[in-house]
């Protein structure tokens, strides 16, 4: 992927939570922040823009001048400890934005004659904290603005991408879902446990809890744990699972990787088809 730099918004007053820490609120059991903070984590530095808070991984850390600016404060805050080309720019509320939408962004604002790509909501409206700006322009034109007002202070961030020249990038309708009410981080947390979507939002945030970065095939470990509960015993599942865990780990350390984990569950399996076939000859 594109080498970039990504800037995380994480003030401002959260009104519409009285005044709760909207980066801190959980959703499926992981910070707003940290859901961010995975999306963006092929980011060469990430910049948060927001009071210090623990973090699932280390980020730079910065205040706009004064405090709660505004958005355009806490952008060009963070755009003075970035380096890279081009510069993610996203709100630390977006609870199901994807590396696939950063991806497109990233494609997007590499194209000639653009600078820089915004997300587009599903009615067409232009999602600025979702985006990707060319550090040139974007540093050019928050200099511009800063001498023609005196500051960033207060100002909305239309005056920047009305002077930027960018590409639209329709993702998927919820990769610009924020969560600006108490209803919004509700039907977050509902959508969440939707049957289609609840183990992949458990073992991500199991994997981040545990400080796992593995990626892992479910349907083996699945078709392991179902192999275990028929031909030998229920209980025999989740320990079979554990084990293959632990030895897949004890072959990380040699030098393996996810294939460790895929080996340890077929020789699992193989021996639970074993053991079935066992019970079931005369």
């Amino acid at each position: 992927m594109t080498a970039y730099d990504a800037i995380v918004l994480a003030g401002g007053a959260a009104k519409r939570l009285g005044g709760a820490d909207k980066p801190g609120v959980r959703v499926g059991g992981r910070a707003l922040l940290d859901r961010v903070l995975g999306a963006c984590a092929g980011a060469a530095t990430t910049v948060v823009v927001g009071g210090r808070r623990p973090t699932a991984r280390a980020v730079t850390w910065t205040r706009e001048e004064p405090q709660g600016g505004g958005p355009l404060a806490a952008l060009g805050a963070g755009a003075r400890h970035t380096a890279a080309e081009r510069v993610l720019v996203l709100s630390a509320d977006l609870p199901f934005l994807g590396p696939d939408t950063v991806g497109a962004l990233l494609e997007a604002a590499g194209q000639g004659g653009v600078e820089g790509a915004v997300c587009t909501d599903r009615d067409g409206r232009d999602q600025p904290l979702v985006a990707v700006y060319r550090a040139e322009p974007l540093r050019r034109e928050l200099a511009l603005i800063a001498t023609e007002h005196g500051s960033l202070a207060g100002l909305p961030l239309r005056l920047l991408t009305h002077e930027l020249a960018l590409s639209r990038v329709t993702a998927d309708p919820l990769a610009s879902f924020d969560c600006d009410t108490w209803e919004d981080i509700a039907s977050a947390r509902a959508r969440i446990r939707e049957h289609g979507t609840v183990l992949d939002e458990w073992i991500t945030a199991v994997k981040n809890e545990l400080g796992i970065d593995l990626d892992v095939d479910t349907d083996v470990l699945l078709d392991l744990a179902r192999d275990a509960a028929h031909g030998v015993a229920r209980p025999a599942a989740p320990l079979t699972t554990f084990l293959v865990g632990y030895a897949a780990a004890k072959a990380s350390g040699d030098g393996g990787g996810p294939e460790a984990v895929a080996e340890a569950a077929r020789k699992a399996a193989a021996l639970a088809v074993r053991w079935a076939d066992e019970a079931e000859t005369p």
